[in-house]
């Protein structure tokens, strides 16, 4: 048995204790809170590893549903929303930028869209940002091969697809998503979708790079030829 003097002793410190351990309880349900809304951040900017791209984690929201939205917003209304970002492509999912893991991951990531009773004309772009170790011909080949298994009637379009399989490698990850309107929205690109056809028209430069290898001007090939009557009269 304790005395008074003890007991009061005892049960000052037993308040400390509860107080302690009160404050040490509130400070962990804090951190934890802070840990999980962090983690349930609606954007948040991951390091992407390789330059001049900006790679932003969502939370709750379909990537491709977002861009298609600001992109048709940009196409009807011509605004110029953004000065420094050129494409905005979705990321629906990832896996290891080796062939192996790719064709397991996609045999069923294509399905949604491929799948028998599913099907439609595609394309499939393909770019690598810090990696060498990839063969673009065998991952258009190896992918097209798979979304030819899920359905014999899906066929391929490069002038006007319904979906377009784009493939971003960035050092050893593969981004993959599946888009929509992918030639009117200019390749996503954020610049050249707010240009009317007139611009378009009138700017030389709008044109891709594909374009511009095969583009010939006539007023070229009639300077060629003038130039070469002037060089026979002087002969």
């Amino acid at each position: 048995k304790l005395s008074d003097a003890e007991e009061r002793l005892s049960g000052s410190e037993r308040e400390e204790d509860e107080d302690d351990a009160e404050a040490a309880l509130k400070k962990e349900v804090g951190q934890i809170r802070a840990l999980a809304e962090q983690k349930l951040r609606r954007f948040q900017s991951v390091e992407s590893g390789a330059n001049n791209v900006v790679f932003i984690r969502t939370q709750g929201i379909e990537p491709e549903d977002l861009v298609h939205h600001i992109l048709e917003d940009m196409h009807a209304t011509k605004k110029k929303k953004t000065r420094v970002i050129l494409r905005m492509l979705p990321v629906s999912g990832t896996c290891k930028a080796f062939m192996e893991d790719m064709k397991k991951y996609t045999e069923t990531f294509f399905e949604p869209w491929f799948k028998a009773p599913n099907k439609g004309t595609f394309q499939i772009v393909y770019k690598a940002r810090n990696n060498s170790h990839m063969s673009r011909e065998e991952v258009i080949k190896e992918l097209a091969g798979i979304v030819g298994s899920l359905n014999p009637e899906n066929k391929v379009d490069l002038n006007n697809p319904q979906y377009t399989i784009v493939v971003e490698i960035i050092k050893s990850v593969c981004c993959l998503s599946v888009v929509r309107d992918y030639v009117l929205f200019r390749k996503y690109n954020l610049q050249e979708v707010v240009k009317s056809k007139e611009d378009t028209q009138q700017n030389p430069s709008s044109l891709t790079e594909e374009q511009n290898s095969k583009v010939v001007k006539p007023e070229a090939v009639e300077e060629e030829k003038s130039s070469n009557e002037v060089k026979e009269e002087n002969n």
